[in-house]
């Protein structure tokens, strides 16, 4: 029969020869009923095993734990930064606008305008100071002073 297999096959028998190393190995199939087995609970391996199992949530536990704080630390840094640029960047605008301000509120820019929209100066008897003299702790009394009105040119 090999014979005949070497005859239709003429590679595949010259390749069998030439790795045939020695006995085949030979498999039995056994079959084995375990359904009369009865496992035996052993106390100190269910012991062992739940304290195992504890100590691997505490272990987890305290990973995620550490993971949290780190995280949340990472976090928190990130948040600081854009705090720091978002200050930075106020107190340049701040600073802008105080300038701005400040060209805003010159006498000189404000006469040229004032001349500009035809207003002039005011003659020495228009202008009332405020006392500043006056102490803002006690009471101040209301009184009418009659002002005089000057007509519109």
């Amino acid at each position: 029969m090999s014979a005949a297999l070497a005859m239709q096959n003429p590679v595949s028998s010259a390749r069998r020869k030439t790795c045939w190393l020695g006995t085949p190995e030979i498999y039995f199939r056994k079959s084995i009923d375990n359904s009369r087995l009865v496992k035996v609970e052993d106390p100190r391996r269910v012991r062992e095993m739940r304290s195992f199992g504890i100590a691997l949530c505490c272990l987890f536990l305290l990973v995620m734990g550490y993971a949290l704080q780190h995280f949340r630390a990472i976090e928190y840094g990130y948040k600081i930064e854009a705090l720091r640029s978002q200050r930075d960047s106020l107190t340049l605008m701040n600073q802008s606008l105080k300038l701005e301000e400040s060209s805003l509120r010159s006498p000189e820019r404000i006469d040229q305008m004032a001349r500009k929209l035809g207003l002039q100066s005011p003659d020495p008897g228009q202008v009332q100071r405020m006392d500043s003299t006056s102490d803002l702790a006690s009471p101040v009394m209301a009184s009418v002073t009659p002002d005089s009105v000057v007509p519109a040119r």
